[in-house]
């Protein structure tokens, strides 16, 4: 699963505020799918750039996120190092690209159902959820000092 950041978790929800406000998207095309929409939040490229560098590698986003090479100076490499400085891994992104993390459809509004990839509602769901699930994460790692725990503050004096 992703490690949970807040540059991911705002990047998912910026994303899905994009697709309801009716963002381009067709789950065919490298720049307007699911990672497409999600990568022009995260890089502010547009959707044309983002094709026209994700055509510099072969297959989807799922194979190109397996033959990553994080040494490359690919425009494709850059873009998934983009989403794995987020936290994303490649499995994240084949997630992402079939909405089918296990963790996240639980987790759905509703109840567990299986998501459809290339419906746009299907994919704000699953980002918004994701997104949730991810902050929900952070704030269980979150440790806070017992001594904070504790703490009483002074009862200021009426005088």
């Amino acid at each position: 699963m992703a490690h949970p950041s807040i540059e991911l978790i705002d990047a998912l929800r910026k994303t899905a505020t994009q697709l309801k406000n009716g963002a381009a998207y067709a789950w065919g095309n490298h720049g307007s799918c699911n990672c497409g929409n999600l990568l022009q939040v995260v890089t502010r490229l547009s959707k044309e750039e983002i094709l026209s560098y994700a055509h510099t590698g072969f297959g989807e986003w799922t194979e190109l996120a397996e033959e990553y090479c994080g040494v490359t100076d690919a425009p494709v490499s850059l873009l998934l190092f983009k989403l794995q400085q987020i936290g994303l891994t490649p499995t994240d992104i084949h997630h992402l690209e079939y909405l089918d993390d296990r963790a996240v459809l639980e987790k759905l509004p509703g109840g567990f159902r299986w998501l459809k990839r290339n419906i746009r509602e299907d994919v704000i769901v699953y980002f918004e959820t994701f997104a949730q699930l991810l902050e929900d994460k952070m704030i269980d790692q979150i440790q806070i000092p017992e001594q904070l725990l504790d703490y009483q503050p002074a009862t200021p004096s009426l005088v």
